[in-house]
């Protein structure tokens, strides 16, 4: 039996008997999707698909790897264990339906076993502790938001652990969770599981939670009250400062109340907000993008946190433990879950990117006498570098040459956020682009930053609306580097240094989110911050801080450093940027001097950037487990069907359509075959032109031919000529069917039925990369 009659004949039978699918609150999900598949050019990747997934009051417990009978039963069990590992479970099975081999990641133990267990004792096992608030929250069925009511894998566990945590009394608990992988929809089904079982601090189900999601933007709040909109309208509250000053008290009437902690330290006589409230008023503080100096000591999130020390506080962060938020580490813990931004782009839930580096020759300045001091007095004898530029020093032509440069790599129809070094540098850059853009839309551009204000936040919500094309490209300094969903954003441009590995993953993050037709974004990096990712702290495993001294608590009498207040003062640019620089006009001409190279970075299979001669190098050193002649591969690439497969092959180990192409431009072989690159790197066979294979090859072609499919196939050729190889796959015949014939019924009639077209649409390709082999 193949494999699918193993699983219907033997395997399911053997399931039913142990109850799986017959005892109440037990489910088999077969086929279930794990990952989604990494978004490739050419699509996605294969999921990660366990054929059976074991679900028992409501939460999975293990998985089945299927084989055919005909198979050993051990060929299951590596598959087995890497789909375990990633949905993180206890137990896990290989079955030929003939045997069962069963494996417990936790135990190691593993051996075959007669028959699969029943429901209750798989549960038993795995929960051998009982614990009635477990099993209440996980009663509790997940809730649709946003029309998604199945979470991710990934999100599952981390909601699963962080009830089960809640369970089990912990007072602190962190999630550290890739930027765009859907904090917000974790955060929701956790709070909806503790409203609808009644769960509360006394633990007696007498009273629904009161819960507060805490932010530090009025955008992420009201992001997060807006995805809460499946919970009762009367359980929903935004404490707005406007309305407390009108009421003279803050609100109560409600159970999830959503605010930023600037108007939490607000309030009448320099007594912040929050003490108003008892400290156990609420039972769940949910802390968004907590690594923004949250639980820090000298922090006004940490005096807010303290004061309502006895509600369970859960952390939500994106960033992974460093030096420079140690202190949110330190106070919430060790996470109880992490998903990194790798994960997420090799799952496919996160869209990978693309780094070009750009240099000029005026990357470093050092002033000559043929240019003009326009205002403040230069350090002659002095190399001014990155991090002086729009700081210290100010020469407009070579942000309007770096603007000029950036403009002509991406496509400008295209959503695009530029990080600058200042909010004046931002308005710079915001002018320049409007100036030098091929739009003539009076908002093409526009700067969002601190001193934007409201007007700001209306531009920023304009961008977010992936219906709206204006305004098409932001400026900013600090503000968007977090918090802002923008799902169709394609390009950033790195105007600034980028120095701190935490907003480094966070601006980083702005462009990883899912989009329709989003096959990647583009970082566009004119200050070396693509070095971050040589970082051994990227995707690295979190560092331990170093130790401090417990410090008292604070209250509401001794507010510490209450920060800014007002509704919300919203960005961490630097309040401090000088006022006076030094700003310098270029000799006439001069500016039109400027050199620049780009360079695109290729990555490795673990993320890491490498050269474009280590990719070769891996390259080649990779091929030969795909083909072993160039006869055998030529034999593979004359066939639709194999080079699919060879290309998903190579994809897979990472080799990419996009990757392969761009080693077209160092061969000098833009207008020759992707064959060609495979040939070079392998067998050092110098590349030629499709428009010369072709050439070669159609007198082998056209032989023995009608008049009429020589016809089809000169038009065939042509696209190929014209596109590239892509034009020759199975998916394309009946595109270039309709093109030359307007409809498919039209090309039957000249060229006759179906399997005879498919044949010689196949057959003329083994002609085509054979011929020059001759």
């Amino acid at each position: 039996m193949n494999e699918a009659e193993t699983r219907a004949e033997l395997i399911d039978p053997k399931l039913r008997e142990s109850g799986w699918g017959v005892v109440e609150g037990s489910k088999v999900l077969r086929e279930f999707h794990i990952t989604a598949g990494k978004i490739q050019a050419g699509g996605r990747a294969k999921p990660v698909i366990a054929d059976y997934t074991l679900v028992f009051n409501g939460i999975k417990l293990a998985v089945i790897e299927a084989k055919s009978d005909e198979l050993e039963v051990g060929e299951g069990v590596a598959q087995a264990k890497d789909y375990a590992q990633k949905l993180e479970l206890d137990y896990t099975y290989s079955s030929n339906g003939k045997q069962i081999y069963e494996m417990c990641i936790k135990s190691g133990n593993e051996g075959l076993v007669a028959s699969f267990p029943t429901p209750d004792e798989l549960w038993n096992r795995i929960f051998s502790d009982q614990n009635e608030w477990r099993d209440k929250f996980n009663s509790v069925p997940f809730e649709d938001i946003g029309g998604t009511k199945t979470p991710r894998y990934y999100q599952e566990i981390a909601i699963n652990k962080t009830v089960t945590a809640i369970a089990e009394e912990k007072q602190r608990i962190l999630l550290t969770l890739a930027t765009g992988t859907g904090k917000t929809f974790i955060a929701f089904q956790i709070a909806w599981k503790l409203f609808q079982s009644r769960w509360n601090l006394k633990r007696d189900g007498s009273r629904r939670p009161r819960i507060l999601f805490l932010a530090d933007r009025n955008i992420l709040a009201d992001q997060a009250f807006n995805a809460f909109s499946a919970f009762p309208e009367d359980a929903l509250v935004r404490i707005n400062p406007k309305e407390i000053k009108k009421k003279g008290r803050v609100p109560t009437n409600g159970n999830i109340f959503f605010t930023i902690f600037q108007t939490f330290m607000s309030g009448k006589d320099n007594k912040p907000y929050f003490g108003d409230y008892p400290p156990d008023y609420f039972d769940f503080i949910i802390i968004d993008e907590c690594h923004r100096g949250g639980a820090n000591d000298e922090s006004s999130w940490r005096d807010i946190l303290e004061y309502f020390h006895p509600a369970v506080q859960l952390g939500l962060t994106a960033t992974p433990k460093r030096k420079h938020n140690a202190d949110t580490y330190e106070y919430f813990g060790k996470p109880i879950y992490v998903y990194s931004l790798k994960e997420g782009i090799n799952d496919g839930f996160l869209t990978p990117f693309k780094v070009k580096r750009i240099k000029t020759t005026l990357d470093d300045y050092l002033y000559t006498s043929d240019d003009e001091v326009l205002e403040g007095e230069i350090e002659e004898g002095k190399i001014y570098t990155e991090d002086d530029f729009n700081r210290n020093i100010e020469i407009r032509e070579r942000e309007a040459k770096r603007v000029q440069i950036f403009l002509s790599e991406i496509n400008q129809k295209e959503k695009t956020i530029v990080f600058c070094a200042t909010q004046a540098h931002a308005a710079l850059i915001r002018d320049l682009i409007n100036q030098y853009s091929n739009s003539k839309e009076t908002l093409y551009c526009v700067r969002v930053t601190a001193e934007d204000s409201a007007l700001g936040e209306l531009y920023l919500r304009d961008f977010q609306d992936n219906e709206k094309t204006i305004p098409t490209v932001l400026t900013t300094s600090k503000k968007l580097s977090t918090g802002v969903d923008a799902r169709n954003v394609r390009n950033i441009v790195l105007m600034r240094p980028v120095k701190q590995m935490i907003e480094f993953k966070q601006i980083i993050g702005r462009g990883t989110r899912l989009y329709e037709g989003k096959k990647f974004f583009t970082i566009y990096d004119f200050v070396d911050a693509y070095l971050n990712f040589n970082d051994p702290e990227w995707d690295g495993e979190p560092v331990e801080p170093e130790p401090k001294e417990p410090k008292d608590p604070r209250g509401p009498d001794n507010p510490g450093n209450p920060g800014d207040p007002g509704d919300d003062p919203g960005d961490p640019d630097d309040p401090n940027e000088p006022n006076k620089k030094i700003r310098v006009k270029l000799r006439d001409g001069k500016e039109r001097e400027i050199q620049h190279t780009v360079a695109t970075s290729f990555w490795s299979v673990d993320g890491k950037p490498i050269s474009a001669e280590e990719f070769l190098e891996n390259l080649y050193g990779t091929l030969p487990t795909f083909f072993k002649s160039e006869e055998e591969l030529r034999e593979i690439w004359s066939n639709p069907k194999t080079r699919k497969a060879l290309l998903e092959n190579l994809a897979d180990a990472g080799y990419g359509k996009d990757e392969l192409s761009a080693l077209q431009s160092l061969i000098n072989a833009d207008n020759s075959d992707l064959f060609d690159v495979l040939e070079f790197v392998s067998y050092a066979i110098k590349p030629i032109s499709r428009e010369e294979r072709v050439a070669k090859a159609k007198s082998s072609i056209f032989k023995d031919l009608e008049d009429k499919e020589k016809e089809f196939l000169d038009f065939v050729l042509s696209k190929y000529v014209e596109t590239g190889f892509e034009e020759l796959d199975q998916e394309k015949l009946p595109r270039l069917l309709e093109l030359k014939y307007h409809s498919i019924s039209d090309a039957l009639e000249v060229l006759g039925d179906v399997s005879k077209i498919q044949e010689t649409f196949t057959s003329f390709q083994k002609a085509l990369y054979h011929q020059e082999a001759s």
